[in-house]
């Protein structure tokens, strides 16, 4: 099989999946190879992402490989067959390739539970509010890119207005609901938006008030993907140099702890709104 001409988080997930149930096993990738009746170099090209593979195969990599977690090996059949590209495609000689990642991790979520101090959370934006932080980046952007990157996040938020959309759990902080970008206009507007979004059914707004004081996870934003099965969940963190995915299960354990503790530290969902309402009122 041909190299794949872009090779996307997603599908160097479907490869670090393969080889952890390989290295489960107790197989090198020479033995895989021998049993698949292939070689060792179409494995790691298997296992890198570089090269596709079919269902049949991973079907058979499963059963060579003594593995007998139904779910999961429907859900890698499943990527593997993905063939259509997504709307973040469009995008891919515009913008970074993490932004497309990110698009991609959401898209194919069943569930998102994030958390941001200094921001309101990406898919909660207003167009407004979007384009006034992607216009003050450390970075200046020209004009051309800000609208692209704008009109990204929005086109981002369909996984919360789709058939099936994704359940959406927000814990924000109260410095980033009195973050005046735009001035006090825009920033009323994004707080009324915050309001009728926490209202949908499967999202939910939770605030951290300055009288809370410390908290686990000060200073972090944090994206915790629910795949279709556990072991296919992923977390994405936001730093200087660039997205970051995370999915080792001690790493999914330590995020999904740091996330507990941090909405413990909010507001329940009626006293988060009541607190957006008295904020935005005071602009």
């Amino acid at each position: 099989m041909a190299p794949r001409a872009v090779t996307t988080a997603r599908r160097l997930r479907l490869g670090a999946e393969l080889r952890r149930l390989r290295e489960l096993a107790g197989l090198s990738s020479t033995e895989a190879g021998r049993l698949l009746g292939t070689n060792q170099a179409q494995i790691s090209n298997i296992e890198s992402g570089r090269f596709g593979v079919s269902g049949e195969r991973i079907r058979a990599m499963a059963r060579n490989y003594d593995c007998a977690d139904e779910p999961l090996m429907k859900e890698l059949v499943a990527m593997a067959g993905e063939r259509r590209r997504g709307w973040w495609e469009e995008y891919r000689q515009v913008l970074p390739a993490g932004l497309l990642d990110l698009a991609e991790l959401e898209h194919h979520a069943v569930g998102l539970w994030v958390a941001y101090t200094a921001h309101i959370p990406g898919l909660l934006q207003t167009p407004e509010h979007a384009r006034e932080i992607f216009r003050h980046g450390v970075t200046p952007l020209p004009p051309p890119e800000v609208e692209h990157r704008v009109s990204f996040r929005i086109k981002r938020q369909a996984v919360l207005y789709r058939d099936n959309p994704v359940t959406y759990r927000a814990v924000v902080h109260e410095a980033a609901l009195r973050m005046k970008f735009g001035g006090p206009q825009v920033a009323r507007s994004q707080l009324e938006y915050l309001l009728e979004m926490s209202e949908r059914n499967g999202i939910t707004v939770r605030v951290i008030p300055f009288d809370a004081g410390a908290f686990p996870g000060s200073g972090q934003s944090v994206c915790y993907a629910h795949g279709p099965v556990p072991r296919l969940d992923t977390v994405q963190l936001d730093q200087s140099h660039g997205s970051v995915m995370l999915d080792a299960e001690a790493q999914l354990a330590k995020y999904r702890g740091l996330l507990e503790r941090m909405e413990a530290a909010a507001l329940k969902e009626p006293e988060s709104r009541d607190f957006i309402r008295a904020i935005a009122r005071s602009m």
